[in-house]
């Protein structure tokens, strides 16, 4: 098996590269692996299984969209039909099986698509509770957790005990422990952190080994926080509606250099999608449900008990932002969904906010740069 990234670099091009070498390596070995499309699977569930996680994102621009369109509408998000282009073209031959959720109405079509076309794969469509609100949500999905089990365990041709289900419980609390901080460093000196940088660490986590990814992260905290980078004269950003499609590397590096500090956001919020520390109850399972309903991420395709609105004025307050940056997927309907009520809340607060769309596809960034340069030079000095 290869070794950890060394490099910036090497982070970029294990995320860019949609030949999958990890995966094809970790199945040359005799495992199994499984996909999961975002934005959020229990992919603790498949790491007790002794198979290796993997989350697609499609294929951010690195094919060309050609047997995809056979299949499915070409007015639906690149990410949907790259990802289908991939498993066309045979990228996603290491693949034993992948697991959807019930992200918006294309996801749940797309699982269907991949059931058909790919009848040798396990395809698994988990129906995730909406209304969080419910006293039987976690019962609800502590079953589609315990179902998805089943046929795991089916596959594998052998049981799961509970002790290895709370061992990669452990394990993945570490590292979401661990990507937490690189967030509070965002927060707290982006200066020390730029958002691509932070960006590529993240995503990293859904190709590697979680094991290998966590000694990943430690040892670049520990080279973050020995920086000696100035804070410099930017806005800082909220950056929010990336939270399924990611936004090409380029344009994130173009925001930046426009001006801006990017504090937080949702890009790959699936590898990072429960927020709060696990409270252990004896049954992993159980655990995992709990921390999802009553601790999940703020997120257009999940609901909250409260107004979505009052979450992102708080964060926005917290952060001491100067202004939203939101940066959608063409087609996404949830992101789209959002963004009408969270800029007139925005606006009767009087936080400046700037919409700015993109797809995997996207080439060029100047347009897109100079509107995110314009914006911040309003702000910081109207």
């Amino acid at each position: 098996m290869s070794g950890p990234p060394g490099t910036l670099e090497d982070l970029r091009s294990l995320v860019e590269d949609v030949t999958f070498p990890r995966a094809r390596e970790w199945k040359e070995g005799g495992g199994k692996v499984i996909g999961s499309f975002p934005v959020y699977a229990p992919m603790e569930v498949v790491h007790a299984a002794g198979m290796l996680p993997v989350y697609l994102f499609g294929a951010g621009g690195g094919v060309e969209i050609e047997a995809a369109d056979s299949r499915i509408q070409s007015f639906v998000c690149s990410i949907t039909r790259s990802t289908l282009e991939l498993g066309l073209r045979g990228n996603l031959e290491a693949f034993d099986g992948l697991v959807f959720t019930n992200i918006c109405d294309v996801a749940r079509n797309l699982s269907g698509i991949f059931a058909r076309n790919f009848p040798g794969k396990l395809v698994e469509y988990l129906h995730l509770p909406q209304n969080v609100g419910s006293s039987m949500a976690v019962d609800y999905m502590t079953g589609e957790l315990r179902r998805l089990l089943a046929s795991l365990q089916r596959m594998n041709g052998g049981p799961v005990t509970r002790e290895r289900l709370a061992h990669s419980v452990a394990v993945f609390e570490e590292n979401r422990a661990l990507v937490r901080q690189l967030y509070e460093v965002r927060a707290t000196a982006p200066w020390l952190l730029p958002a691509h940088e932070a960006y590529l660490l993240v995503r990293a986590g859904g190709l590697l080994p979680k094991e290998e990814h966590t000694q990943l992260l430690r040892t670049a905290l520990a080279d973050i926080r020995a920086r000696t980078n100035r804070s410099m004269d930017k806005m800082r950003i909220l950056l929010i509606g990336s939270f399924c499609e990611q936004p090409p590397i380029t344009l994130l590096r173009g925001i930046e250099d426009a001006g801006c500090y990017v504090v937080d956001d949702d890009l790959a919020l699936g590898l990072r999608f429960i927020e709060r520390p696990l409270a252990a109850n004896g049954d992993p399972l159980r655990t995992l449900a709990e921390g999802f309903v009553r601790g999940a991420a703020n997120s257009s395709v999940c609901h909250s008990v409260r107004p979505k609105t009052e979450w992102l004025l708080e964060r926005a307050r917290a952060l001491r932002v100067n202004g939203v940056l939101f940066c959608t997927a063409k087609f996404c309907e949830p992101a789209l969904y959002d963004y009408v009520p969270y800029k007139q809340v925005l606006d009767k607060a009087g936080i400046p906010s700037l919409h700015v769309e993109f797809e995997e596809k996207m080439t060029a960034f100047e347009q897109a740069r100079t509107q995110v340069e314009t914006f911040a030079e309003s702000v910081l000095f109207e």
